[in-house]
């Protein structure tokens, strides 16, 4: 199969925040994507478009060209007809945010370096700053309060409006341009003007734990996280398990996803998809760790290419699930360029586990469930599970 198949996220949920995609924390709230076979990523938008259903594609660009023709939005018109099409996952992104979507799969994006939350009272706290990041050259800190983007308060806003605010979605601001935060620690506040940069997202962290467990946390899987996992597994302690931890994880590329099942499984299947009523499979490489016990970890926030890996790994009898049950998006989605210069995105088929269970709208149910899958006493109870499943001293 030629082209990409992306995973993403529906229309109402997009604007300013999809394309924020897999920073899943550089204040981030994720927003999910997937991807097939890269090699052709270019001129995927393209190519695509014979493999997307002929009606469902035509009524869009349609749609499109006949609002350009008439000086009207032709992406207003794309997302109208998208939205009456009953396509959950369709979406249509402008030139610009398709290209940030571009930059986001290849593990960069463009802003300032924070991470941040949201507390209950409505504050905006900054709790992470990335190394060379024009947010930590401008002395910010973790435990600093954001009071404001470029004159407009952000109290109380949702964390993703947050971020479109710092990376400058509604103009498509690029590396270079300036954006004025207002910031409080304690009882001392000023502002400090920041100048975006393109930066890198850290999509994979790996750390130990007592008694020779090696946690691999994977955010996203973009481009080379698959390689990062498998570096992980070779380098761990001999008798080492493992913790997998795909809490949060948004999706990304799938090819990412099966390198890092590549990293635990001796070859096989890892999951079939449909196109448009055509059968395809992807195959893990020969040659991964299969000897070493392994837990995956995952919650409600696990979505599609994190979905797939996880089901392929239990379904294989390579890892016990703990957590709470994932998220639930298994269709794949193709793009297409749109009159005006545009991208669709629409659905064209799904995947299956390898023992044929859809993902799509059920998720992943796990081995063991935990009430509380985003706490660390899940990892705790990952460690205790892990335990039983062998020697990792």
């Amino acid at each position: 199969m030629s082209g990409r198949d992306l995973f993403c996220q529906p229309r109402r949920i997009r604007r300013g925040a999809a394309l924020t995609l897999l920073f899943a924390s550089v204040v981030v709230a994720a927003a999910a994507t997937g991807s097939f076979p890269e090699t052709d990523r270019k001129s995927a938008a393209g190519e695509a478009r014979s493999a997307v259903p002929a009606g469902h594609h035509e009524d869009v660009a349609k749609a499109a060209e006949e609002a350009l023709a008439d000086g009207k939005s032709p992406m207003e018109a794309a997302e109208r007809a998208v939205s009456r099409s009953g396509d959950r996952w369709g979406a249509v992104y402008s030139q610009g945010e398709y290209e940030e979507f571009e930059e986001a799969l290849d593990g960069q994006y463009t802003g300032v370096g924070l991470w941040a939350r949201r507390e209950r009272d409505g504050r905006i706290e900054v709790t992470k700053v990335a190394s060379g990041s024009p947010a930590a050259a401008a002395g910010l800190r973790a435990g600093d309060r954001l009071r404001s983007i470029d004159g407009e308060r952000v109290d109380g806003q949702p964390v993703t409006e947050v971020v479109s605010l710092l990376r400058g979605d509604a103009t498509d601001a690029a590396a270079g341009t300036e954006v004025q935060l207002g910031l409080q620690r304690g009882t001392h506040a000023w502002t400090k003007t920041l100048r975006r940069a393109l930066l890198s997202t850290d999509s994979v962290t790996v750390r130990k734990l007592a008694g020779g467990v090696t946690v691999i946390r994977i955010a996203a899987f973009t481009k080379g996280a698959g390689d990062l996992v498998r570096d992980a597994v070779r380098q761990a302690p001999v008798g080492s398990g493992f913790i997998l931890d795909l809490r949060g994880n948004s999706g990304g590329l799938v090819t990412e996803a099966v390198t890092a099942a590549s990293a635990f499984l001796d070859g096989g299947l890892v999951a079939t998809y449909d196109v448009n009523g055509e059968q395809q499979a992807l195959h893990a490489d020969a040659g991964g760790d299969t000897t070493r016990p392994l837990v995956a970890l995952v919650d409600g926030g696990t979505m599609s290419a994190a979905e797939l890996l996880t089901g392929a790994l239990q379904d294989r009898g390579r890892a016990v699930v703990v957590g709470s049950r994932t998220f639930g998006k298994g269709s794949v989605q193709m793009p297409s360029r749109l009159p005006g210069g545009s991208v669709a995105e629409l659905t064209v088929g799904h995947y299956r586990t390898p023992l044929g269970r859809s993902v799509d709208g059920r998720g992943i149910t796990p081995d063991l469930p935990v009430a509380q899958a985003d706490s660390q006493a899940a990892v705790q109870r990952a460690e205790t599970v892990l335990s039983g499943l062998g020697d990792t001293d």
